[in-house]
C-alpha cells in the first residue's frame, strides 16, 4: 500500500532535487516549521522547475538533537508544528505567539534546542487546553470529532504513553522509571488511567502535525514537487520500541537489557570505528512473521512521503555489532541481516538505498536484487582512482548523485580543508571529470569548485541529482548540518535566512541547469 505514489512506475524520470531539512527553514519561532516558509520553499522549487524536496527524518529528536536517535520510529517532531496556525485557530494568544519568537530573521540563526526543550511543550500544552475546552468544541465540532476519532485508532498511543511516562520521570531514560522500567500491560494501563490528559496531549501533537503536514503535502502535489524523506535503519536504545517490544524485536537478555550495540568498524575516517550504541534487530525472530514490523514501518513512511531513503542500507546484508559493554567499535563482528528477503513482497516502491561505507560483494548483490538506486557522493569521488564508483563517469543511471550529504562538510569547506597534496590530486581529477561531461572547469577558489561540482552533479547520468542548499549557495563550514560521531550544539542546528532561501539568482541558476541537463522530469 503505497500512500500517494501512484507514479511509482515512472519515479525514475530524469530530475533534480534540493536537500533542505525542515529545521533549517527560516522563520521567527526558534526552529523551521511546516508552516508558511515550507509552503514558500515548495513554491520556490516549483518556479525553478525542481521536482524533488529532500528532507531529513521527521522524527522527534533525542540524544544529541539527532533525528537519527529518536524515542519512536514513527512519531512526528512536534517542534515542527506551525505556531501561527495554532494562533489563527484561536489556540494561542497573540502574547503566547510572541513569546515563542527567537529574534529577527538572520539573528540567532542557530536552533537552541535547550531553550526549545523548556519552552515549546508548555506552549503546546496551552494550545491543547483550549482545544479541549467547550468553547472551542462549540465553534469547531468537526475538528474535535476528528481528533477523537484519531485517538480511537490508537495509532500514536504507545508514543503518547511513553512520553507521558518520560515527562513524569523528568525525561530520564525508561530504564530509570522505577516500577515502569519493564513494560507490563496492567501497570501501564493503571498509569494511563491516572494520566489520561497527558496522554491525550501527546496524541494531540501528532494529530496537529499530521493535519498541517497533509495540507503541506497537498500543496506540494499541486505544485508537482515530491517530498523525499529519510528513514533511520535503527531505533534509539531509549525508545518506545525498546521499552515495549525489546525482547521481541531486539537482541536483549531475559530482563530486556540490550546485549549488542550497532556501529561501524574502524576505517580511514575513524581509527576506533563508530559506536552508535543502538539496539540491533533479532532478524531470525522477525523472519517468522515475514518481517511484518518492518513492512508496516515502510508502509507508514509512504503515507507521509513520496520517496524514502533508507539509511545504512548495507546492514540488511550484514551489520556490525559490538558487545553492550564495549567502549569503542574496534572489537566487533559482522552478522548476517535478512538480505533481499525482507523486500521480496513489497510493491515497486520509490526507495533509495543509502549504500555508503564498507561495500562488499554482499551489498552489491543486495542492491542488484532489490533494484533500488544507491547514492553517489562527489566529495568521495576525486581521490585519483579511475574506478572510483562516486565519479559521475562511473555512475549508473539507476543512482542518485549528491555533491555531499547532511553528514558531509559543504563542498566549499571540503575543498578549503584539503591538504596541499590532496588539493593538487583533487584539482586534476575534478577537472578531468568535468571534461568528460563536455565542460571545462576554470575553477580556482573553493566557491568556484563548489559551483562546478553542482554543474557536474546535474551533468551526471544519475536519474536524480540532489544538491544541499548549502552547495547551491556555495556556503562554507559554518553551514554544516552534522559532524558524525560528535556531540555539539553545531549539529542539526543550522538555519537559513529568508534571503538565502528565496534568492532569485539561485532560482535562475537552477532553471538554466535544469534546461541544459534536461532534468525537468518530462
Amino acid at each position: 500500500s503505497c500512500g500517494s505514489c501512484g507514479a511509482a512506475a515512472d519515479w525514475k524520470r530524469r530530475r533534480c532535487g534540493v536537500l533542505l531539512p525542515v529545521f533549517s527553514l527560516p522563520g521567527d519561532y526558534a526552529i523551521g516549521s511546516i508552516g508558511a516558509e515550507a509552503v514558500q520553499f515548495i513554491d520556490f522549487l516549483a518556479e525553478a522547475g525542481v521536482k524533488v524536496w529532500q528532507i531529513l527524518p521527521l522524527l522527534p529528536t533525542g540524544y544529541g538533537d539527532s533525528p537519527y536517535q529518536s524515542v519512536c520510529s514513527y512519531a512526528l517532531n512536534y517542534y515542527f508544528i506551525d505556531l501561527p496556525a495554532l494562533y489563527r485557530a484561536g489556540l494561542l494568544t497573540k502574547e503566547e505567539l510572541e513569546s515563542a519568537r527567537s529574534g529577527k530573521d538572520g539573528e540567532n540563526a542557530r536552533i537552541n534546542y535547550e531553550a526549545l526543550f523548556y519552552s515549546r511543550v508548555p506552549l503546546l500544552k496551552k494550545a491543547f487546553s483550549r482545544f479541549v475546552s467547550p468553547e472551542y468544541e462549540s465553534r469547531n465540532a468537526a475538528d474535535v470529532a476528528a481528533f477523537n476519532a484519531f485517538t480511537k485508532t490508537g495509532e500514536y498511543y504507545d508514543f503518547a504513553l511513553f512520553m507521558a511516562l518520560k515527562s513524569h520521570f523528568s525525561y530520564r531514560p525508561y530504564t530509570e522509571w522505577e516500577e515502569y522500567s519493564v513494560y507490563e500491560p496492567s501497570r501501564a494501563e493503571s498509569f494511563a488511567a491516572a494520566h489520561a490528559d497527558e496522554i491525550a496531549f501527546w496524541q494531540f501533537t501528532q494529530y496537529e502535525f499530521l493535519k498541517q503536514w497533509k495540507k503541506l503535502r497537498a500543496h506540494a502535489k499541486e505544485k508537482g514537487v515530491e517530498i523525499f524523506g529519510d528513514m533511520p535503519i535503527y531505533v534509539s536504545g531509549d525508545s518506545v520500541e525498546m521499552w515495549k517490544y525489546g525482547k521481541i524485536l531486539f537482541e536483549t537478555d531475559e530482563n530486556g537489557a540490550q546485549t549488542l550495540k550497532a556501529g561501524v568498524p574502524p576505517d580511514a575516517f575513524s581509527a576506533d570505528g563508530q559506536l552508535w550504541g543502538n539496539p540491533v534487530y533479532r532478524w531470525r525472530e522477525m523472519k517468522k512473521d515475514g518481517y511484518l514490523w518492518w513492512k508496516q514501518r515502510i508502509d507508514k513512511a509512504f503515507e507521509l512521503l513520496d520517496i524514502v531513503r533508507i539509511d545504512h542500507f548495507r546492514a540488511f546484508d550484514r551489520y556490525y555489532v559490538t558487545e553492550a559493554d564495549a567502549t569503542t567499535a574496534r572489537e566487533g563482528r559482522w552478522e548476517d541481516g535478512p538480505k533481499e528477503e525482507l523486500f521480496h513482497r513489497l510493491p515497486d516502491l520509490p526507495i533509495v538505498a543509502e549504500d555508503l561505507g564498507v561495500i562488499d560483494e554482499g551489498v552489491l548483490r543486495l542492491m542488484k536484487n532489490t533494484g533500488y538506486p544507491g547514492m553517489r557522493v562527489l566529495e568521495f569521488a576525486f581521490d585519483g582512482a579511475e574506478d572510483n564508483t562516486n565519479k559521475p563517469s562511473n555512475s549508473p543511471v539507476n543512482s542518485v548523485t549528491y555533491t555531499g550529504t547532511h553528514d558531509n562538510a559543504p563542498f566549499t569547506a571540503y575543498v578549503e580543508t584539503l591538504a596541499d597534496w590532496e588539493r593538487v590530486r583533487f584539482e586534476n581529477d575534478f577537472k578531468r571529470e568535468c571534461g568528460k561531461f563536455g565542460f571545462t572547469s576554470l575553477a580556482d577558489t573553493p566557491e568556484e569548485y563548489c559551483a562546478d561540482a553542482v554543474r557536474l552533479a546535474f551533468a551526471s547520468p544519475s536519474f536524480l541529482c540532489v544538491i544541499p542548499l548549502q552547495d547551491l549557495l556555495c556556503l562554507g563550514g559554518e553551514a554544516r548540518i552534522n559532524q558524525p560521531s560528535t556531540l555539539s550544539v553545531l549539529n542539526w542546528s543550522y538555519r537559513f535566512s529568508r534571503g538565502d532561501l528565496f534568492s532569485e539568482s539561485v532560482k535562475e541558476k537552477l532553471r538554466s541547469l535544469i534546461n541544459e541537463y534536461r532534468r525537468g522530469g518530462e
